[in-house]
């Protein structure tokens, strides 16, 4: 919704002294070398939703989103290959990807705190350190603790330092174009997706490089791309005086508990396609033919682009973030309940495509809806890295609960199908529930 502003003839000469003394305070000599010690910048003299720097800072959280959730969402390929490599069930390997992205949301209660006091350069430095890091040491392993270590902390680590800062400072050029802003960031995934297992599969099987300089390759692309992050990624607003790692005041907030609730989850079943969807059509339909897990994940994160673009544009325009996560929660929980029925290739690979849409639009939505969640913008890494840590106990969980469960029935996947869908439509009523405290008429844009 909309924030209401104050009118009144005293109310624009409280602004404007604010203003002057805001300037003045930005000026200053002192104020200058606190930021160069910092490592931080003094706001821009860009407008909000405009200007060359707030777009400059879409690209460089495209690329943030490349390096992060784009490794994240292509895990299906290392699934599929530590499942036949390592001597492991499938629980077991999903632990790797289900705790890295666990330290990918939970280290941002840490982070974002940081991230507020001014010290975002530091914070973003280490992370990008530690994922470059983190692959060349897992480029070494060959036993099951070896890459848990390298691959599901380390860079689990890496990633969160690297990510809800990143997300808390992009937030800070955008208000009415906010959703738009997030969502072509966040197609930065969707491309990182496809890049990254792309790359895994020609230099692993096709070229049989090996396993060692396979993931070199990764390292090497992963910190190219990000050096103009390293450079260029400034916050606009100065650090903020809160205390505390908590924003106590947020568990009074009836919306922010029921939107926590509602992504956890929506996120506790969420990334059962993205983990399994490989080993199903291995396990279900075959592993010949067109249906292969690498083929499957191209698709699976190759229509995320449209489900991270579009969805963010119709929400800017017409219909409001929450008024849109609503229904995409719904709809990908339907879409679940289906899956139980696939048999066959086609009806996997329409699958893929409509799921990959809107699960595509529920994780750009939700950072856009999240950022919302903030009275203020002096508390938004706070904040976010709040809702963050509490839904990366639901990827932590989630996808190791559902390869219990396939374990557990003896290698079907209906009962995970069925757990995952439950709760993706759970966390939609609940989204549904946030929507109503918002606004109790649904025409409202919200």
């Amino acid at each position: 919704m909309a924030n209401v502003l104050p009118h009144g003839g005293a109310a624009a000469n409280r602004s404007t002294q604010a203003t002057s003394s805001f300037d003045a305070d930005a000026q200053s000599p002192n104020n200058h070398h606190r930021v160069a010690m910092s490592g931080e910048a003094a706001p821009t003299k860009h407008p909000v939703d405009s200007g060359a720097t707030a777009w400059l800072h879409v690209v460089l959280m495209h690329i943030v989103f490349f390096n992060t959730w784009g490794v994240a969402n292509g895990y299906g390929v290392f699934q599929e290959f530590y499942t036949r490599t390592l001597g492991q069930d499938e629980s077991a390997v999903a632990w790797i990807g289900s705790v890295q992205v666990f330290f990918l949301f939970s280290i941002g209660v840490i982070a974002g705190r940081i991230t507020d006091a001014g010290y975002f350069r530091v914070v973003f430095t280490c992370g990008v350190s530690l994922q470059v890091f983190a692959l060349f040491m897992l480029s070494l392993c060959s036993t099951y603790w070896q890459i848990f270590l390298a691959q599901a902390v380390c860079l689990g680590i890496g990633n969160g330092l690297t990510f809800c800062p990143a997300l808390a400072v992009l937030s800070q050029y955008f208000h009415t174009r906010r959703a738009l802003a997030v969502g072509l960031s966040a197609a930065g995934a969707a491309v990182g997706g496809l890049v990254y297992p792309i790359l895994i599969h020609w230099l692993l099987f096709r070229d049989d490089i090996g396993f060692p300089w396979t993931i070199r390759a990764m390292a090497f692309i992963m910190f190219a791309t990000y050096a103009p992050c390293l450079v260029l990624f400034r916050p606009r607003l100065p650090p903020s005086d809160m205390a505390g790692w908590v924003d106590w005041s947020a568990f009074s907030d009836v919306a922010f508990i029921f939107f926590s609730l509602s992504m956890f989850l929506n996120f506790w079943g969420l990334y059962l396609a993205f983990f399994y969807l490989g080993t199903f059509a291995r396990d279900q339909i075959g592993p010949s033919g067109d249906a292969s897990p690498i083929n499957l994940v191209m698709v699976l994160n190759g229509v995320g682009i449209i489900g991270r673009i579009f969805p963010p544009l119709v929400a800017d325009k017409w219909t409001g973030m929450l008024n849109l996560l609503v229904p995409s929660s719904f709809m990908a929980s339907v879409l679940v309940f289906c899956w139980a029925a696939v048999d066959s290739e086609a009806g996997l690979f329409a699958f893929a495509v409509v799921y990959g849409i809107l699960a595509a639009a529920l994780q750009a939505l939700f950072p856009a809806v999240a950022i919302t969640m903030t009275p203020t913008p002096e508390k938004t890494g706070t904040r976010v890295g709040m809702i963050f840590s509490f839904v990366s106990l639901a990827n932590l969980t989630g996808p190791a609960i559902c390869g219990a469960i396939i374990r557990q029935q003896g290698g079907s996947y209906i009962g995970a199908q069925m757990f995952g869908a439950s709760s993706i439509l759970l966390g939609a009523i609940m989204a549904a529930c946030v929507r109503r405290s918002r606004a109790r008429r649904w025409k409202c844009k919200v």
